[in-house]
């Protein structure tokens, strides 16, 4: 696999410094320096929230590591994911698109042995898609909630999917979701992408719960205020992803 070159003396890291981010790369590769990762977190992926230039320009190399390495597969997911909170971020992602399609075929791979944190590789996935709304926001549809602004009369509604049901409601903070109306789910037939195959990735892997709240998620809610229906997907994207990545 051939890597990028890059001239890491004009890459700044979230720590504001040049240079560093190299040098932590050669010692994890060495594998003689068990706190190098820790340190690269920091500079690369702070906080897992605060992504940098030196993370996306790290890629190439976790790329390298990542089929023999699951700190560096873990990492590298984890700055794609932030993707949309770097102003340049898509930009940079798009000078490694070779390996991209690796870590994401790496993630696949992952995803097929049902591992215990089958759901953050799933987000890690979708982000490698360029499904970065959906990464950002997607749970394990135990208790997960999605705010939205109808389309029709711009009421605030609520999605509700989980174990205390799937409807859409108006969120009052004294009395919880009130005027609930029950989702009405896709159907698998009928769905379109990403759904089709986020719901195809799911029952692959035996994940049914997700697979379900899939398909409540890409299916249409009914407005409690002005009784309007509309597309959750199409409304969350809307809300979520910039317009230029939509057609993503």
């Amino acid at each position: 696999m051939t890597v990028t070159v890059t001239d890491w003396t004009s890459v700044i890291d979230a720590q504001g410094a040049v240079g560093r981010v190299p040098v932590l790369l050669d010692q994890v590769e060495r594998g003689d320096a068990p706190d190098a990762w820790e340190e690269l977190w920091d500079r690369l992926c702070l906080h897992g929230d605060t992504v940098s230039a030196a993370g996306f320009a790290a890629l190439p190399r976790l790329a390298v590591l990542a089929p023999t390495c699951a700190q560096a597969l873990e990492l590298a997911g984890a700055i794609v994911r932030g993707t949309l909170r770097h102003p340049d971020g898509e930009a940079l992602l798009a000078r490694c698109p070779n390996e991209i399609a690796r870590l994401r075929g790496l993630v696949d791979l992952k995803l097929r042995t049902r591992p215990a944190d089958y759901h953050r590789l799933f987000g890690d996935l979708l982000a490698l898609a360029g499904q970065y709304h959906w990464s950002a926001s997607l749970g394990d549809f135990t208790d997960d909630f999605y705010p939205l602004s109808c389309p029709h009369c711009e009421a605030e509604v609520t999605i509700a999917v989980g174990d205390y049901g799937c409807y859409s409601a108006v969120r009052d903070w004294d009395r919880g979701d009130i005027e609930r109306r029950a989702l009405q789910p896709a159907r698998v037939e009928e769905l379109g992408e990403p759904g089709r195959w986020m719901h195809a990735t799911a029952v692959r892997d035996g994940q049914q719960r997700l697979a379900d709240g899939i398909t409540c998620i890409f299916g249409s809610a009914e407005c409690p205020v002005c009784a309007g229906v509309f597309n959750i997907a199409e409304a969350h994207t809307d809300a979520n992803l910039p317009p230029a990545l939509e057609t993503h």
